[in-house]
């Protein structure tokens, strides 16, 4: 198997238990391994191949499909991503935001705003704002709609997080007095550069702003994903647990 799908035996062993237990329905089938279910979901997250092309030597796509959404529903997707971000290095967060163009097939669902797609430059998009700490790690993520700012839903993000004494690194996309009182209600350190049109500009350390390439580094870990390079699902419920998965796996790695 290519080992860019596989999932090692030390990985399984950090989350395995928060999966549900594999029981054999009354009169059914044997119940599918779990292990073996989340390497064809990491396939069609890694390939961006529809669920109907996952290669014979995989369980029925249905069955990785049906599994695929009962996880999503339980919680399971958040709860693994939870288990591995405990050792977090919150020393410093950063926070900012990228854009995935939807494909064709990708449009048309109902709910507009619901499904996070919006019109964007260049067509219908969809914006992932990600934070991440010390080392590129995902902490906590939201999807909008492409033409959604920055600093909107990034102030939400923020305002869910304690931010005590931390370093809070972003560009000038987020220099908002909404955001600097935030973080100087919360005792956090502001590394932001000031936007052009500010009139006093305000001081931060360009040393420590260097480190922010990190949340850029692990943009482009999950767009190696190429589920998540271009959006092909319509749902953003199906979208996003394909994010948390790549997210999980930069944590395994």
């Amino acid at each position: 198997m290519n080992t860019r799908y596989e999932i090692k035996e030390t990985q399984w062993q950090r989350v395995q238990d928060l999966f549900p237990p594999e029981r054999k329905p009354q009169g059914g089938r044997p119940a599918l391994d779990n292990r073996i279910m989340l390497i064809a979901m990491l396939w069609v997250a890694r390939s961006g191949a529809p669920w109907r092309d996952l290669p014979d030597h995989f369980p029925h796509w249905k069955s990785v499909y049906t599994r695929f959404r009962r996880w999503q529903k339980a919680g399971i997707w958040d709860a693994v991503l939870k288990r591995v971000s405990l050792d977090a290095d919150e020393e410093s967060i950063m926070i900012d935001g990228t854009i995935v163009r939807v494909h064709q097939h990708g449009s048309g669902a109902k709910g507009g705003k619901a499904q996070a797609i919006g019109r964007s430059r260049g067509g219908l998009s969809t914006k992932i704002h990600a934070v991440v700490d010390a080392l590129g790690n995902p902490l906590r993520f939201e999807l909008t709609g492409g033409e959604a700012h920055d600093s909107v839903q990034g102030y939400e993000l923020l305002q869910e997080m304690k931010l005590t004494k931390k370093q809070v690194l972003a560009d000038r996309a987020y220099d908002t007095n909404a955001i600097r009182t935030l973080l100087d209600e919360q005792e956090a350190i502001s590394v932001i550069p000031s936007k052009k049109n500010r009139r006093k500009i305000l001081p931060y350390d360009r040393v420590v702003y260097r480190e922010r390439h990190l949340v850029e580094c692990f943009f482009n870990k999950v767009k190696n994903y190429r589920r998540l390079a271009t959006r092909y699902d319509k749902l953003a419920c199906t979208f996003k647990p394909f994010l948390t998965l790549a997210s999980i796996m930069v944590w395994l790695a």
